[in-house]
């Protein structure tokens, strides 16, 4: 069985002060994460897939997602 990710809460500044994540899997950077802020106005809130950092793993279409549960999942079903 795959290892749970780790998290490590991250400030990420595009412009404005963004929340980001950084996911790590068995002490490896996979991904970041960005929290859209209300410029995104309906997206708003959800996280967006900024990085991968897998070799092969394609992050298209670029993905939202309304909770990180539903960013790991949908990398774990990737990697």
């Amino acid at each position: 069985m795959s290892a749970a990710f780790q998290l490590q809460p991250v400030r990420v500044r595009f412009g404005s002060d963004d929340h980001g994540c950084l996911l790590f899997r068995n002490d490896e950077l996979v991904a970041l994460l960005v929290q859209l802020s209300e410029l995104h106005e309906e997206l708003s809130g959800q996280w967006y897939l900024e990085t991968v950092f897998a070799p092969g793993l394609s992050r298209q279409p670029e993905p939202t997602f309304a909770t990180i549960d539903d960013a790991e999942t949908w990398l774990t079903d990737r990697l």
